[in-house]
């Protein structure tokens, strides 16, 4: 009961440390006084604590704010923007993208491999092992790994480690965490956290933990690239779903009959919208090999290519519609290689969802595209780290305490 009660008193003071953190990356500059008064306790346990989190590297004390009264002057704390870091990885189909951010999401290092032709889990996970250590070798000595996110390809059991399914490697039941943490074994990686998730979730997190804006409630982000897939924030969670499938709307069907998918079934939104559509709806014409033949027919104005192009948007427009009908959500991000199509792309599928809205007398839900552009799987892969470390109160039984609101020790008790 002891060592119970000494585990308790440990993740209370997890909180309200992390309690802190987050009221300061949502308002820089409080004081201790202010943040007291934010996060219900005492001046003097803000002072332990802020006194802990600045040896520690996540805050620094800037100048002493003038406010005119007598006595000591309170002191503004500041997320520390260099001395800890996180690093987050994009797993793609060709390549893996690898980036150290800032715990306020702005990035220090990046690098990019390709995989060549081996496709196996074990061999993926080499190079993304290789590109892991020559980061954290570019780092400065005095700079500390906090976490470790993954945007992975497919559904993730994110707290066993394990990649389900990856349709576009081929991949099932990846324990993708285990493997990764066997190949990191005597780096100077080894001991630091990982977390994994699917890379239209992980760049969801992204959008609402990086963004100095309040986050839209809820949350869409829709991936599109080779695959499809989407991640959804509600309440500040991350819907994942009883087996990590939560967000898979690839494999929703849009058409009876329709073309093959990768998954096995017929007329899925991914064969309609991303890349399968793009490179082989091109009627009698030869099938394109990549996004950039599709860029340079379209510039081209080649009928087919615009014809293949204009029937996936319309088709991501009804896909949107059906994610707006379920979830009626305050904002919808789009992501992707495709999306950097642009208007050719983008017009059809705005125009089709406008179409829908008005149709039953609606407005349209806010859509936009990624803030992070070609690095929105990896910076979120590095957000998913800051989410799961600075909300230790996810930890607790039935969601008790909130993100933002330390607890005392009696309400564990």
């Amino acid at each position: 009961m002891q060592a119970e009660a000494v585990g308790s008193q440990q993740l209370v003071k997890g909180i309200n440390r992390m309690s802190i953190i987050r009221r300061l990356l949502a308002k820089p500059g409080q004081s201790r006084a202010d943040l007291a008064g934010a996060v219900g306790l005492t001046k003097s346990t803000v002072g332990l604590l802020a006194r802990e989190l600045i040896a520690e590297g996540w805050l620094v004390e800037r100048e002493i704010v003038a406010t005119g009264d007598m006595g000591r002057r309170p002191t503004p704390l500041f997320i520390d923007p260099g001395r800890l870091l996180l690093i987050g990885v994009d797993l793609g189909t060709e390549s893996v993208r690898v980036l150290a951010t800032s715990l306020t999401g702005e990035v220090q290092a990046c690098t990019e491999d390709s995989y060549g032709t081996a496709r196996t889990p074990k061999a993926c996970i080499r190079v993304l092992a290789t590109a892991l250590q020559r980061i954290s070798a570019s780092l400065d000595q005095k700079q500390e790994v906090l976490g470790i996110g993954i945007g992975l390809p497919g559904g993730v059991d994110e707290a066993r480690g394990v990649l389900h399914l990856a349709p576009n490697f081929g991949w099932r039941d990846v324990p993708f965490a285990a493997l990764l943490s066997e190949k990191l074994k005597g780096t100077t990686l080894s001991s630091v956290p990982l977390f994994l998730q699917n890379e239209a979730a992980v760049a969801a997190v992204g959008e609402m933990e990086f963004n100095p804006a309040p986050a839209c409630d809820p949350l869409l982000y829709v991936s599109i690239s080779r695959g499809l897939g989407a991640g959804v924030i509600v309440g500040d969670r991350l819907l994942t779903g009883k087996r990590g499938f939560a967000g898979e709307v690839g494999h929703t069907v849009l058409q009876l009959n329709g073309p093959s998918c990768s998954c096995g079934r017929r007329g899925c939104a991914e064969a309609l919208i991303a890349m399968p559509a793009m490179l082989n709806g091109r009627g009698d014409h030869p099938a394109l090999s990549s996004l950039s033949e599709v860029r340079m027919h379209l510039d081209k104005q080649d009928a087919e290519t615009l014809k293949a192009v204009d029937s996936a948007g319309r088709y991501l427009g009804v896909l949107l519609q059906n994610l707006a009908t379920a979830y009626d959500p305050g904002c919808i991000v789009l992501g992707g290689t495709i999306v950097e199509l642009g208007g050719p792309f983008l017009k059809p599928a705005l125009d089709t969802l406008s179409d829908y809205a008005r149709a039953a007398g609606l407005a349209p839900p806010t859509v936009r595209t990624s803030r992070f552009g070609v690095n929105a799987v990896a910076v979120g892969a590095a957000a998913l780290a800051r989410y799961r470390l600075t909300r230790p109160s996810l930890l607790l039984p039935d969601g008790e305490g909130t993100p933002n609101m330390a607890i005392s020790t009696e309400e564990m008790r």
